[in-house]
């Protein structure tokens, strides 16, 4: 499942109903312009240890809403 597949009434539909924490909704976001977890952990000064761990939380998100 690759985040930025989705077309955008897909997009808003998880935005509303998979309750991400804001660090979640810029990472799905950013995933959605089709930026890999390197460019995303320098755009939220993050490291790519941490960008993992916010894919997982929000694939699962996903996952219950489908």
């Amino acid at each position: 499942m690759q985040i930025y597949d989705f077309v955008e009434w897909e997009l808003n539909k998880f935005r509303s109903e998979c309750n991400f924490t804001p660090a979640e909704l810029e990472y799905f976001n950013l995933r959605a312009k089709c930026k890999s977890n390197i460019e995303i952990s320098m755009t939220m000064n993050i490291s790519e240890r941490q960008v993992t761990r916010l894919s997982k939380k929000v694939k699962q998100k996903i996952l219950k809403v489908i």
